[in-house]
């Protein structure tokens, strides 16, 4: 896998990141959704440099202009719920994308903190020879994203593969190495080294569902 962690190069980036982390800012629900945005078209800019693109001419008031587009065909898919304002960032760049919407959540079976991922929904296109986009704010195991893939595939091959979180565990970011394919691209914003006994990412920012849209039942 080829990972791309982009807090690495000192940016505007470190801001939002900072500020959907800190326990205070966080009380702010529209400010915390709409750094998540920024972190999504943030990522969506420096993933465009690998796209392929076609020279088009353009036709202005006053003559023609050469112009690199993209030439691939993108799905954007993202993880219910927390991803949904990560989903939007990414969509406002690359406007003319397809969708889908996956629900994925831990399944706990007992009082030992164990679970299993349950994929309940999928509403897709057809994904077969596209650029697939598939985007997860919290990285933590890997296996939602590994469970998700693999049902989006079951049926049809992607061209490219990229993934798109804010925050990942390196435990997560090893897990998906060994189970995505070899070509696939990770692109994060920053990296936590390591999970606790729930396997939730430390220090992390919390839960990322329910700060951007309230507690669930």
């Amino acid at each position: 896998m080829i990972i791309r962690h982009i807090s690495r190069q000192n940016s505007i980036l470190n801001k939002f990141i900072a500020e959907i982390r800190d326990k205070n800012i966080q009380k702010d629900r529209l400010r915390f959704r709409t750094n998540i945005k920024r972190i999504g078209q943030i990522i969506s800019y420096e993933l465009s440099k690998t796209l392929n693109y076609q020279t088009r001419d353009i036709i202005t008031p006053l003559g023609t202009k050469p112009t690199n587009l993209i030439n691939d065909t993108i799905v954007v898919a993202s993880i219910l719920r927390a991803a949904l304002p990560l989903h939007t960032g990414i969509l406002q760049f690359f406007d003319d994308a397809d969708n889908a919407f996956i629900s994925a959540y831990r399944k706990h079976t007992n009082d030992t903190g164990k679970f299993t991922i349950q994929v309940d929904y999928v509403a897709s296109p057809s994904i077969k020879d596209k650029v697939l986009i598939l985007a997860d704010p919290m990285l933590a195991t890997g296996k939602s994203l590994v469970a998700v893939y693999n049902k989006l595939t079951e049926n049809e091959t992607p061209k490219q593969l990229h993934i798109v979180s804010l925050i990942g565990a390196q435990q997560g970011i090893d897990y998906i190495s060994e189970n995505l394919p070899e070509n696939a691209y990770l692109w994060i914003a920053d990296i936590d080294q390591k999970l606790n006994d729930k396997d939730y990412i430390i220090p992390g920012l919390g839960d990322a569902g329910d700060l951007a849209f309230g507690n669930k039942i």
